[in-house]
């Protein structure tokens, strides 16, 4: 494979079996304990934010973007991203996650957020939030947790547990707005 035949596209929905066979494959079962995970089951990726990469026919690396929010602030959660074994170390993984930095500062993305290693992530633009800013739903080397900002001050506002931005959404419109009265369910 000559690495300027691979083709970096938007996922589609005929890519997921291909892409949760790559994650498997790159993660295994404990990916579903990971706090990421616990993240994303909250609603769902952003399919124009997450891309493939395929040198022929079939997909051999992917990496998703979900909408999160924590405190004030709201980002792009980064990943999972994963690279099938044959195709590592040829710069495929840096490569889909600049496209989809980049794919998120277009639509207007304030962060871009990972749980992830600096020395990989660190030459993309990424860099540590401070220790304590933030929390995950599910224990996290809180040293992991990575951002680059796409507006000024993007970081900064993020603060607190990290959520997937549906269900913060969710959990606020159950809250009565001030002076409202709440409506009970029966049952």
């Amino acid at each position: 494979m000559n690495i300027a035949d691979v083709a970096y596209l938007p996922e589609q929905p005929a890519h997921d079996p291909e892409i949760e066979h790559i994650n498997a494959e790159a993660f295994g079962p404990g990916r579903f304990a990971r706090a990421a995970y616990r993240i994303r089951e909250g609603g769902p990726h952003e399919r124009a934010l997450s891309f493939v990469a395929i040198p022929e026919n079939a997909v051999i690396a992917s990496v998703r973007m979900t909408r999160v929010a924590a405190g004030e602030g709201t980002a792009l959660l980064l990943g999972p991203l994963a690279v099938r074994p044959a195709y590592k170390n040829l710069g495929i993984g840096r490569r889909l996650v600049r496209i989809a930095v980049e794919a998120a500062g277009k639509a207007g993305a304030a962060a871009v957020l990972l749980v992830g290693d600096a020395p990989y992530y660190g030459p993309l633009g990424f860099g540590k939030i401070p220790r304590g800013q933030l929390s995950m739903p599910r224990p996290v080397d809180l040293g992991r947790i990575l951002v680059v900002e796409l507006k000024p001050g993007a970081a900064a506002a993020l603060k607190g547990m990290v959520d997937h931005e549906d269900r913060i959404k969710a959990a606020f419109s159950l809250l009565p707005v001030h002076g409202e009265k709440v409506a009970r369910r029966a049952g």
